[in-house]
């Protein structure tokens, strides 16, 4: 199963579903693809088969399973088929087959998509995850509007952020704020399909945001019909995601009632919501 959205007139971003909510992303343009976070290769063949696709260029933003498990069977499969593909990956984290291993500010070129990514150093779901941004990807037609695309991994999510499984709330909340930094069209593609549970603790934190209870009401009727919440923007997710929002009154008052013992500050009350989160 996947969705997909167009991005301007030749390249075109698809989520190839996996497991039981994570998104592999699928950048198409012409008979090319390159894809994003491959965790499982078998659906991956399956959607470059049913579209008549050729595999280039595969693109990691950490080191977890369920993001690297499908790099081993793809380069075989396109050793058979005899295409070159390139994986691109964080140089601060153990990729497997990865080639060319990027930092923060690092650029790199996806010829075959016509697309420049900067990537973005975003130390805190694991210490050395990064994400892919571009904003090379417009389309030239007077009626299109360019949005620039971001490719985040688990950092940040719809109406959430990744745990911390191996940085601390200061690096998580550094990295987020580096993300709500990027222009507000900046389509956001996350790997999880979690928004609808993000926005069940989001509504605890603010229950009084009526951009949230807005959004809330349009997920809830997407995942009813079994459609995805994904593409964000940061825009959207400035106004309805705690974890870019711990500088609002509500954010902290809330916060302090979960733990009268923290401090006012951004980082105590991001650290604050981010531990309540994750018993929620």
């Amino acid at each position: 199963m996947s969705t997909s959205s167009n991005i301007n007139s030749t390249v075109n971003i698809s989520a190839i579903h996996a497991f039981s909510d994570n998104f592999i992303w699928a950048i198409t343009r012409n008979n090319r693809v390159s894809l994003v976070d491959p965790g499982d290769a078998n659906v991956c063949i399956a959607y470059i088969e049913q579209h008549q696709l050729i595999l280039d260029n595969i693109l990691i933003t950490h080191h977890h399973p369920d993001h690297v498990g499908g790099i081993k069977g793809l380069l075989d499969y396109c050793q058979q088929q005899q295409w070159q593909v390139t994986v691109f990956g964080p140089a601060n984290e153990n990729i497997p087959y990865c080639e060319h291993k990027l930092t923060d500010q690092d650029t790199i070129d996806i010829a075959s998509l016509g697309i420049n990514f900067s990537i973005i150093d975003l130390p805190g779901h694991t210490s050395g995850h990064i994400a892919y941004y571009s904003d090379s990807a417009s389309n030239s037609d007077s009626d299109s509007y360019h949005k620039p695309i971001l490719f985040c991994g688990d950092t940040l999510f719809s109406g959430g952020c990744g745990r911390l499984f191996e940085g601390t709330p200061a690096q998580m909340l550094n990295s987020l704020t580096k993300l709500a930094n990027l222009p507000d069209t900046t389509q956001v593609y996350c790997a999880h399909e979690y928004t609808q549970a993000n926005l069940a603790f989001a509504l605890t934190v603010e229950p009084d945001n009526e951009q949230l209870i807005v959004y809330n009401q349009q997920v809830e009727r997407l995942r009813s019909q079994a459609q995805a919440t994904i593409p964000s923007s940061i825009r959207l997710e400035k106004q309805i995601n705690p974890f870019l929002r711990a500088h609002i009154d509500q954010v902290k008052n809330s916060a302090q009632r979960f733990d009268s013992t923290i401090n006012n500050s951004d980082l105590e009350v991001f650290a604050a919501i981010r531990r309540w989160k994750d018993n929620f």
